[in-house]
Parts: structure tokens; C-alpha cells; sequence
């Protein structure tokens, strides 16, 4: 698609995942035949309806490749302790593989203490203390599923990260710390902006590639892109009951060179390196290597 003399490159988050999704599948096959079923078991605190619609979907999919998956839906009013007794419980599992805590968590439960419940071998979502500090020094550990994701949309567009400047906005645990980190490792020059940033425009301006992950809807405009610079929408915002990115990409459209959609660009990905971290979690156990 060319717009405004720049040639237009639409990342199609959908086809990346699907693509993934097939060399999971054979891998997942290969874990039964030896007696191995990855499992994940996805615990939710409340009644949140994003929280629930993205855990439902992330149970259709793994059941859709013939994985194990489980969903302990708790009242909003459990006790942390009882949380923890449950984590406890899916630490020494055999059968599960894969521990995933839905946030935001309600105020009476400490976030931070329910993530380092976690067993750092099940821990497919990547935020436990001690894999987050592996990711950091560049050791193998379970990446964080959407800064995964973001790196496996680059790489499938073949895009070049080596030597370039790369703007991340938001500096979340979730996604902006970890993305820097990994673009960082790919020789790319980083930059991290958030809230207190001063003069963002013109830092945004020099980006050849920009990720947006701050949750405010269409707030990236065409005078804070780079002419032909690639452009990551991780925002997913409600706008009068559609889905808006980050990115205005009605604005941006005529002078990015690539961009991912909202949605189906980076949504898609997250749940796919969930299964994907799920499998390698799997594939640790003996035999299954």
C-alpha cells in the first residue's frame, strides 16, 4: 500500500501468530507421544471483563492445540492467603507446566508477593523477580509475551533493529522495560519515554522504530512519527465501544513505512508466546527434551 510517496507496510499480527501457532502444534504432538501434555493454568481474582474475555481466549487456544488448560476464577473478595495456598498447589503439579496470575489484582492482595509465588519454572508470563534479572543480563529465561511477541513481529517483517534508534513509550514491567531490553540486546540504540518525558515530540520524531505502550488512545500523531519510520501499536483502548491502539493510524498512515494494527497486529501475538513459553516449559520436563 503506498501512501504519500511512503510505501505502506501493514504487520499483520494474525498471519505471524498462525505461522507460530503451526510450530507449536508439531512440538505439542511431539511432547504427547512421549507421554507429556503442556498444561496452563490460568488463575483470575474478580469479575474484570477484559481479564475475562482474554482468558477465555487464551483457554480456547491452548485447548485448540491439545494442551491442558485449567481456569480457577476466584471470588474478588479471597484472601491473598488463600491465592497463595492455590499457587502453592500448581507449584508442585506435575501436570501443569505453565502459572499464570491475571492482573490487575484486587487492592487487598499484594501483586508483588503473588508473582513471587510463582515457580520460576512455571513461570510463562516472565515477571517473577529472578527471570525478569535473567532477561536483563541476557540469560536464557521466559520472555515477558508481548515485548516476545513485538521482537517476533520484527523479525517475520524483516526488519532491520541493528544500529537504529528505537523509542519506547511506557516503562511498565509488562511491556516497555522488557522490550528495551530486548531491542538493546538486537545492537539497537534505545531510548525509554513516559510521563515526566520533556520534549517528547522531537525525541519521538528521531525514532526509526517506535513503540507505544502508554494506554492512551490515539495519542501518537503523524508530527510525532519519523517519515517512513516503523511504528509498534501495543495500546488496546476503548474508543465508543471500538477498539483504538495507542497510534492514530488515520493520522500516521501517510508517512509510516510499517505498522502494526489495532487490532490484529500485536494482540494476537501475546496469547500465541504465552502457549509458546508454556511448550518450552514443557519440553524442560525429563524426556521431553
Amino acid at each position: 500500500m503506498k501512501l504519500g510517496g511512503v510505501n505502506l507496510q501493514i504487520i499483520n499480527g494474525r498471519e505471524v501468530s498462525n505461522n507460530i501457532r503451526e510450530d507449536l502444534q508439531i512440538k505439542i504432538n511431539e511432547l504427547k507421544e512421549k507421554g507429556i501434555v503442556p498444561g496452563l493454568s490460568v488463575i483470575i481474582v474478580g469479575e474484570n471483563p477484559a481479564s475475562q474475555s482474554y482468558v477465555r481466549s487464551k483457554d480456547k487456544a491452548c485447548k485448540k492445540l491439545g494442551m491442558k488448560s485449567e481456569v480457577h476464577s476466584l471470588d474478588k473478595d479471597v484472601s491473598e492467603s488463600e491465592l497463595l495456598d492455590l499457587i502453592e498447589k500448581l507449584n508442585n503439579d506435575d501436570t501443569i507446566h505453565g502459572i499464570l496470575v491475571q492482573l490487575p489484582l484486587p487492592a487487598h492482595i499484594d501483586e508483588k508477593k503473588v508473582i513471587e509465588k510463582i515457580s520460576i519454572e512455571k513461570d510463562v508470563d516472565g515477571f517473577h523477580p529472578i527471570n525478569a534479572g535473567k532477561l536483563l543480563v541476557g540469560e536464557d529465561t521466559f520472555i515477558p509475551c508481548t515485548p516476545h511477541g513485538i521482537i517476533k513481529l520484527i523479525e517475520s517483517n524483516d526488519i532491520d533493529v541493528e544500529g537504529k534508534r528505537v523509542v519506547v513509550l511506557g516503562r511498565s514491567n509488562i511491556v516497555g522495560k522488557p522490550i528495551s531490553l530486548l531491542l538493546l540486546q538486537k545492537n539497537a540504540t534505545v531510548t525509554i519515554c513516559h510521563s515526566r518525558t520533556k520534549n517528547l515530540k522531537e525525541i519521538t520524531k528521531e525514532a526509526d522504530i517506535l513503540v507505544a505502550a502508554i494506554g492512551k488512545a490515539n495519542f501518537v500523531k503523524r508530527d510525532m512519527v519519523k517519515k517512513g519510520a516503523t511504528v509498534i501499536d501495543v495500546g488496546i483502548n476503548r474508543v465508543d465501544g471500538k477498539l483504538a491502539g495507542d497510534v492514530d493510524f488515520e493520522d500516521v498512515k501517510e508517512t509510516v513505512g510499517h505498522i502494526t494494527p489495532v487490532p490484529g497486529g500485536v494482540g494476537p501475538m501475546t496469547i500465541t508466546m504465552l502457549i509458546y513459553n508454556t511448550v518450552k516449559s514443557a519440553m524442560k520436563v525429563k524426556g521431553g527434551k
